[in-house]
């Protein structure tokens, strides 16, 4: 399940523009996406103990 959320992570920041055709010229798309993922492996971990 790992491998598959990171994965969509990666694919998301990559081709994600290209993708869903968003505009993002200050980057903000990004970091959110980075600070999502950051924040579920942090819920994550302390889901699990």
């Amino acid at each position: 399940m790992g491998l598959l959320a990171i994965s969509l992570f990666v694919l998301m920041v990559a081709f994600g523009r290209g993708y869903f055709g968003w505009t993002d010229p200050h980057g903000w798309t990004t970091i959110s996406l980075i600070c999502a993922f950051i924040f579920g492996i942090i819920a994550g971990m302390k889901a699990k103990g």
